[in-house]
């Protein structure tokens, strides 16, 4: 499955929106997850103008859709954008 796809996946049909960023039935978080897609196809801007994505998770754990907004995604110690996970630097091997 490419997350990048511009083709939605049947499983994210069924996607319910997760209000904390993990699995809504079981708390798995996405490293658990075993299929990932992002719609990128259709961003929605914020009130400072920065977009933000749908992100669509099937659990590992117990199969629940779930999905969950991109600027809702807590940082990661790889990311290297703690204050705006979504942030892209200018230098993309910079951190």
């Amino acid at each position: 499955m490419n997350p990048f796809s511009p083709v939605p996946p049947t499983w994210a049909e069924a996607a319910v929106h997760a209000h904390q960023f993990g699995c809504p039935r079981c708390g798995a978080n996405i490293s658990e997850a075993q299929a990932v897609w992002i719609n990128r196809r259709s961003p929605v801007y914020t009130e400072s103008h920065k977009r933000k994505w749908q992100e669509f998770y099937q659990c590992g754990e117990c199969q629940t859709a779930w999905w969950a907004w991109s600027s809702d995604r807590p940082p990661t110690e790889w990311s290297g954008h703690k204050d705006d996970p979504d942030e892209i630097p200018e230098d993309p091997f910079e951190f």
